[in-house]
């Protein structure tokens, strides 16, 4: 804790008295998002991220483990996610946790459900879909990315 080392006892209580809640994946869609709009309008896209990583087992066999994240984008995010997102794409998230619980109405049991609520993202696959503009899954130097930030102006149309 380098910082830590040179704070006084007032910035370390600062310090020790915040929180944060941020998580950053890559990784690829499993499938188109779901995309709804709210009574109020509010556009709201849902969709899952694999994530894998690649490891050797005891007897050191390479493995690889495939571990997949719900994600829900709100607003201006969610319609570009609507327009530019397909199955495979690969994206680069960031947001936070949220977790959530409801009664099952056919069963009576609590439900509980942990997704992340995206704030910024960079699409690093071609906008047309994972694989481009029919380059057979090759990634070129003609492949384009996109990004959203939630902090940007929500008055543009195309984030790139």
């Amino acid at each position: 804790m380098r910082v830590a080392e040179n704070c006084d006892r007032q910035q370390w209580n600062i310090i020790m008295a915040k929180s944060h809640n941020y998580v950053a994946l890559i990784g690829n869609t499993g499938k188109a998002p779901e995309v709804r709009h709210t009574s109020g309008g509010t556009t709201v896209a849902n969709f899952s991220l694999a994530t894998s990583e690649k490891f050797k087992d005891k007897s050191g066999t390479s493995q690889e483990r495939t571990d997949w994240h719900n994600l829900v984008a709100y607003g201006k995010a969610a319609e570009i996610i609507e327009k530019y997102v397909v199955k495979g794409s690969k994206l680069h998230i960031e947001g936070r946790l949220q977790n959530s619980s409801w009664d099952d109405k056919e069963t009576g049991q609590k439900r509980y459900k942990t997704e992340i609520v995206v704030n910024d993202f960079i699409l690093l696959s071609s906008p047309n879909g994972p694989t481009g503009n029919g380059n057979n899954g090759q990634q070129g130097a003609s492949s384009s990315t996109a990004e959203y930030h939630a902090s940007e102006s929500e008055s543009s149309d195309i984030p790139f």
